[in-house]
């Protein structure tokens, strides 16, 4: 028997539910083109977003660390304010302090100036001459001389009292009218500075200003006996036509012999041709009481044979 065959119909319903899958598929496909289009959209608006606000975090920042720094300069000029103004309020003290200590020396001056002065009342003080009347206890001292040298002992007794050593060597320049240099020597016979030795030291302001500051601060060793120096002074700094007085301080004399001392300075201060000695030898002492009597009794003898005069100041 002959089979008969069916019609093919392309358009059935197979057919059609394929269609139909397959326009699904491309419906699904262009929604998920579609939104993965827009996600990077979105994230870049949002990228944008998020550097914008760390740009303006940024700007935040940076002009909190110029107010910072502006801030940190401020308190750096205002520390240099404070310590500057610390630097001269403590100026301001010291200079006080200078004028408060320069002051008590204005007055030191004054009353080293009136002791001296006073004892000086017994003589005149113009140029001496061979007649003119001396106390042989007391007598004053003829401030003619031309060039001064001071022979100070410089132990310790002496070094305790130093303010008013330095103090009477001021006052004993002071009074002299016309001095054109000095010399300042221990008790053994070295020269303050040791590049005037044997030289004068020229008495200008500034630098008997300076020797004097030196002075206060001297140290220099000591046997108590001031025949060394004495010596030294008469040895190395005689010349003819110079008029020269040497004042000795001292507060004690450790030496063991007074006639021979007396004898041999006295021998070695030569009398010149216009009939005067070489140099007038003054003393002037320092007792207290832990000193002896020594001192005053070798320099009374001394300074009456050398044309000097002995001043013992009072015990402090």
């Amino acid at each position: 028997m002959k089979i008969k065959k069916k019609d093919f119909d392309i358009f059935n319903l197979s057919f059609l539910d394929i269609i139909t899958c397959g326009f699904g598929a491309i419906v699904l496909l262009v929604l998920i083109s579609h939104t993965d289009r827009d996600a990077p959209k979105l994230n870049v608006d949002k990228i944008e977003d998020q550097l914008n606000q760390v740009l303006a975090l940024k700007t935040q920042v940076n002009s909190l660390a110029k107010k910072v720094d502006q801030r940190k300069k401020l308190n750096e000029i205002q520390l240099e304010d404070s310590r500057s103004l610390d630097r001269e309020a403590q100026a301001s003290l010291e200079n006080l302090r200078a004028r408060e200590n320069e002051e008590k020396e204005l007055i030191g001056d004054l009353d080293g100036l009136s002791l001296v002065q006073s004892t000086f009342k017994k003589i005149s003080i113009s140029p001496s001459t061979s007649n003119t009347f001396r106390d042989e206890e007391v007598g004053g001292i003829p401030v003619d001389s031309d060039y001064v040298i001071f022979v100070v002992d410089t132990s310790g007794s002496m070094r305790a009292i130093w303010d008013r050593v330095t103090q009477q060597i001021i006052n004993i320049l002071t009074i002299h009218p016309q001095v054109k240099g000095f010399q300042i020597l221990d008790d053994q016979g070295k020269a303050i500075l040791a590049g005037y030795s044997g030289k004068w030291i020229p008495d200008v302001p500034f630098r008997r200003k300076s020797v004097m500051k030196l002075f206060k601060g001297w140290q220099s060793a000591s046997n108590s006996s001031p025949v060394e120096g004495v010596l030294t002074a008469l040895r190395k700094y005689k010349k003819q036509g110079h008029t020269i007085a040497i004042y000795v301080f001292g507060d004690d004399y450790t030496g063991g012999s007074y006639d021979s001392v007396i004898a041999n300075i006295t021998k070695k201060n030569t009398i010149q041709k216009d009939g005067k000695r070489l140099a007038k030898i003054h003393a002037v002492a320092f007792p207290s009481q832990y000193t002896t009597d020594r001192f005053a009794i070798l320099m009374r003898e001394l300074t009456k044979q050398n044309d000097g005069t002995f001043i013992a100041l009072p015990v402090r």
